[in-house]
């Protein structure tokens, strides 16, 4: 089974994080949920209380592991750039070549540590400077390479659909999007 790790840090964006949970598991895909902090339960940026399922110094990026996925939001995204853990867990991720998805403002961590540079990618309007060296676009999703970048909490579902594509295949990522009557 393909197991993706959500990265969940105070302040992260609830819909961006529980809508690709939702589409990816609808797709076969095991997701674990990994708070960045001491303690498995998360409060998103709208106070919605969430129950991760390990601590990120519990985790690595064994054989299953296929991709690593970071929600927007704020202060949210500032504590995934802050932490050293999930610098580390980016950095393996990078050298393996896994799958790194980020919506939002979630783009700038993958930005400031130069993953994107010669890449097309995409963020919420007002961080593009932190995605030093990237080929930016207005676009709801981009996948260059091993990375997926998306603009908002309004384009989730495009961002989990396109992770879904990638790592299942188109027609499973179509046969979600039609079962949940979602619109082109």
């Amino acid at each position: 089974m393909i197991m993706v790790y959500m990265l969940l840090a105070e302040g992260f964006e609830e819909i961006e994080a529980i809508s690709t949970i939702d589409i990816l598991r609808r797709g076969g895909v095991e997701v674990t949920t990994v708070s960045i902090g001491t303690h498995l339960q998360v409060s998103g940026a709208h106070h919605i209380k969430v129950m991760a399922d390990a601590l990120i110094g519990e985790v690595d990026l064994d054989q299953t592991v296929e991709a690593v996925v970071l929600p927007g939001g704020m202060p949210g995204t500032t504590h995934l750039d802050e932490s050293r853990d999930v610098d580390r867990l980016l950095h393996d991720a990078v050298k393996k070549e896994l799958l790194v998805a980020a919506v939002c403002a979630a783009p700038l961590v993958l930005g400031k540590r130069g993953f994107l540079k010669g890449k097309r990618a995409t963020c919420f309007p007002g961080f593009e400077d932190y995605l030093k060296g990237a080929i930016l676009s207005e676009n709801r999703v981009e996948h260059d390479g091993n990375f997926i970048t998306s603009r908002s909490a309004g384009t989730a579902a495009y961002f989990a659909f396109e992770i879904l594509k990638v790592l299942k295949n188109e027609a499973i990522s179509a046969k979600v999007k039609q079962s949940m009557i979602y619109p082109d």
